[in-house]
């Protein structure tokens, strides 16, 4: 068993201390939803560390508002915007044909939670459909030009919800089991971490790493299908006031972390939270990783079942 990857960072570690003293100049960023929540802070830190960063988002105006703002702030104008729709096959495989040269960073951040029940053209269930299917495309789409660069990372952006439930293989689209919300979205990220552990095995000669991440509790767009009521209901059944909501820029720093520190070179299949590698199937609140997401087999599974159902 590889050795925990520990730093000196913690929960309350934001990502600018992170990054400090990473200098990203030349280096090619893309980050999924990038113009709200997360990852606009994820998107800041890394374009003041001086990457190009492409804010790939659904709301054109919301990037570009988004965008200024981070030029304002870091004064790096090196800060693109292109539309994606993850849910759309169609918009993945337009970002991914107008993308030109290596990219060195893809940062997997956008995401729905606990929605009611929706489903793409194609029958599928929109949670696994948007957070694992529409990443999916997109990094296997990338794969070239991250195969191009020095040292490439992917960081897919996970949840401790993935303890709800693992990929259930035999009816990942809910067509025959009642549809529940967080089932769903535990499901799909399960996948995020699952295509972590198979992307790094595939991808490793070609100096590509993959880790996943719990970002933390933090109060965000995300939450939009969620009422405050169900979320103190849930913090509350989960431990009450020991869970504290993390600010954006402390939600940000493990995303910034995997996608940047030099403590994780080479390293890749994890997943983390508060900055350090969690402890695998010691499962709290919002903490621990369950082994059902490591799981080799089942990594390699739905990946295959990801190329078949893009394939259908």
């Amino acid at each position: 068993m590889a050795a925990r990857i520990t730093t000196p960072f913690t929960a309350e570690s934001t990502a600018a201390e992170v990054v400090k003293g990473i200098d990203l100049t030349g280096r090619r960023v893309i980050v999924t939803g990038g113009a709200s929540g997360i990852g606009v802070e994820t998107a800041r830190v890394l374009a003041g560390a001086g990457a190009e960063v492409t804010l790939a988002v659904r709301n054109a105006q919301a990037g570009q508002a988004t965008a200024e703002d981070i030029v304002a702030t870091t004064g790096n104008r090196q800060i693109l915007v292109a539309p994606l729709d993850l849910s759309d096959q169609g918009s993945v495989a337009a970002f991914v044909a107008g993308w030109e040269g290596p990219l060195d960073i893809l940062v997997n951040n956008a995401g729905m939670m606990a929605s009611p029940e929706m489903r793409t053209s194609q029958g599928w269930e929109m949670q696994f459909a948007t957070n694992h299917l529409g990443h999916f495309a997109l990094a296997t789409g990338l794969h070239s030009a991250l195969a191009a660069a020095d040292s490439a990372r992917v960081v897919s952006v996970s949840s401790s919800a993935h303890h709800r439930s693992p990929v259930v293989f035999e009816d990942i689209h809910f067509r025959t089991r009642p549809y529940e919300p967080w089932s769903a979205y535990g499901q799909s990220k399960t996948a995020n971490v699952l295509f972590a552990v198979e992307a790094t095995r595939r991808w490793a000669d070609d100096g590509i790493t993959v880790n996943a991440l719990m970002p933390g509790g933090i109060r965000t767009n995300l939450q939009r299908y969620i009422s405050d009521e169900e979320l103190e209901r849930l913090r509350a059944a989960a431990g009450g006031a020991d869970l504290k909501w993390k600010t954006p820029e402390q939600g940000a720093a493990t995303s910034v972390l995997v996608a940047t520190s030099p403590l994780l070179d080479g390293i890749g299949g994890r997943y983390f939270e508060d900055c350090n590698e969690a402890e695998v199937g010691q499962l709290g609140a919002r903490n621990g990783v369950a082994a059902y997401a490591l799981d080799p087999e089942a990594a390699a599974r739905l990946w295959q079942v990801s190329l078949d159902t893009l394939a259908g």
